[in-house]
C-alpha cells in the first residue's frame, strides 16, 4: 500500500469524503453490492445505504468483491429506499435515481450544482428503482448506451456515474 500511496483504512476513515452517497435499492446480487463498497472507497464516497433485500457485510459473497471496502466505507441498512430517500433529502442532498425512464436526464447532459451534496439510487437488477423512490427523486438520471442491449450490470452503472459526477464536481487529476 506505501508503494502504491494508498490511505491505511484508518487514515481512509478520517479523511474528509467527496459529496457522494450510493444508495442500493433491493440489489439481490451480492457481488453487485461487494462491488459498489469498492467503488465507493475507489471514490472516496460519504456512505452506501443498503436498502430493502440488499445484502449487507459480514458476508463472504460481498467480501470477494469488495476486497477489505466494507471496512473502510461507512455504509447502514434500511428496510425503505423511500425512507432512505427522504432522509437524505431532509439532510440536503440531491437524490437522482439512475435508471431508463421517461423524462430523464442524459449522463451526458446532467450538470451537478457545484458545493451541493449528491446521494445516487441504484435498483434492482431486474426491477430497477422503485417507481416510489423515481417519484420522490429529484430527477432521474440515464446513461446513453448504443448497442444491442438495453441496460448495464449495477456494478458497471455504479462506477461510471460515480466517476462521472467526480470529473464534473472535483478538479480532474487533483481528485483527493
Amino acid at each position: 500500500m506505501e508503494d502504491l500511496q494508498r490511505d491505511s483504512v484508518e487514515d481512509f476513515k478520517n479523511k474528509q469524503k467527496n459529496p457522494l452517497v450510493l444508495v442500493l435499492d433491493n440489489v439481490r446480487s451480492l457481488h453487485n453490492v461487494g462491488s459498489a463498497f469498492r467503488t465507493a472507497d475507489a471514490f472516496a464516497a460519504e456512505k452506501i445505504y443498503l436498502c430493502g433485500i440488499t445484502g449487507t457485510p459480514p458476508n463472504k459473497e460481498i467480501h470477494k468483491t469488495a476486497l477489505g471496502a466494507t471496512e473502510s466505507v461507512e455504509w447502514a441498512h434500511v428496510a425503505s429506499t423511500l425512507e432512505a430517500v427522504e432522509g437524505l433529502k431532509r439532510n440536503g442532498y440531491q437524490v437522482w435515481a439512475v435508471e431508463q425512464a421517461e423524462g430523464s436526464t442524459s449522463l451526458a447532459d446532467f450538470r451537478p450544482a457545484a458545493e451541493a451534496k449528491y446521494a445516487f439510487v441504484f435498483g434492482n437488477e431486474v426491477l430497477g428503482v422503485e417507481e416510489e423512490v423515481i417519484a420522490a427523486a429529484h430527477g432521474v438520471l440515464e446513461i446513453p448506451q448504443f448497442g444491442t442491449k438495453h441496460s448495464l450490470n449495477i456494478s458497471v452503472t455504479v462506477g461510471v456515474v460515480a466517476w462521472d459526477f467526480l470529473s464534473k464536481t472535483l478538479a480532474g487529476p487533483s481528485l483527493p
